[in-house]
């Protein structure tokens, strides 16, 4: 079974998104009377429509993710029109500090799947929260970016968007870092299709896009829910893919103590291994300020 704590906009896409994948029965859990129930019926129908057969639940009693493998955490408030996502730290950290003890008390066993932003600070907030090994407890912004850079790459190019292998580390923030040192389209640098003004230029692009979707529509919500659904099949199905995702480092790039954006292998036991990559010193300096931003963020709160 896969739980999904959240059933606002987010939560519910996610749900959809790995039901309509047949990966396992889904319980969804939601504080607000009646929300969590009406998402999992609406769902429910969907797949029935569409000839899969998952069970679809919800519930207000988190009790109802006993025996879940994988819960994804995707309370707390949204981004509003007008907010960067560390604007949410304090918001935020209480909410997912309770709910997040409320998950490992009743999925002991379970790896945590971070949706809620700023998605680093809250990732560090259930690790700590939930007293898991750093392997069980992952966040979902890198690959989230990466299928933003792809999308501003393959505009700028004129190419298709599955020919492009790109990579986005670091904060899921304002520091993120597309490496354009480790994007190709079909095994072509990148570095020798667009000139470094352009690439800045994609590269800002890529940061902004989510604060314009969110000022057009109030929300960002497919294209994470479909990021939420392919890890989850990663962890699920045990397929061990290579992607972008928030980890808790414990030297890897030298850093320590902090959750932030990094290549790694996921498998059912969740994160299997932390990959280093050669950064530029441009690339490097982007990371460790990011770093920086997400130390001074949790050294504020108290868990």
């Amino acid at each position: 079974m896969i739980g999904i704590a959240g059933a606002g906009k987010i939560g519910a896409q996610s749900a959809l998104e790995i039901a309509s994948m047949g990966l396992d029965d889904i319980a969804m859990v939601d504080i607000i009377p009646g929300l969590a129930q009406g998402e999992a019926l609406d769902i429910s129908h969907r797949l029935s429509d569409a000839g899969i057969d998952v069970d679809v639940n919800g519930s207000e009693d988190f009790s109802t993710l006993k025996g879940a493998s994988l819960v994804v955490i995707a309370a707390g408030m949204g981004r509003k029109p007008g907010m960067t996502r560390m604007d949410l730290l304090n918001k935020n950290a209480g909410i997912i500090a309770s709910v997040t003890r409320e998950v490992a008390k009743n999925a002991s066993d379970s790896v945590l799947l971070m949706m809620t932003n700023p998605m680093d600070a809250m990732t560090f907030v259930a690790l700590k929260a939930s007293g898991f090994p750093r392997e069980r407890v992952v966040g979902q912004g890198g690959l989230l970016d990466n299928s933003r850079f792809k999308y501003v790459l393959s505009k700028k190019l004129g190419v298709s968007r599955g020919s492009i292998t790109s990579l986005v580390l670091g904060e899921h923030g304002e520091n993120m870092i597309p490496i354009a040192s480790h994007t190709y389209v079909s095994g072509v640098p990148l570095t020798t299709l667009l000139s470094e003004e352009e690439i800045q230029q994609a590269i800002d692009d890529t940061r902004k896009v989510a604060a314009e979707v969110i000022a057009k529509k109030g929300a960002t919500v497919f294209a994470p829910g479909r990021v939420v659904a392919r890890m989850a099949k990663a962890i699920v199905d045990d397929t061990k893919e290579v992607v972008p995702a928030s980890a808790y480092l414990q030297g890897e790039y030298g850093i320590n103590g902090i959750c932030i954006g990094v290549p790694l292998k996921l498998g059912k036991g969740g994160i299997e291994k932390i990959y280093e990559l050669k950064l530029s010193d441009k690339e490097r300096d982007w990371f460790n300020k990011g770093a920086d931003t997400l130390r001074e963020a949790v050294s504020t709160l108290s868990i």
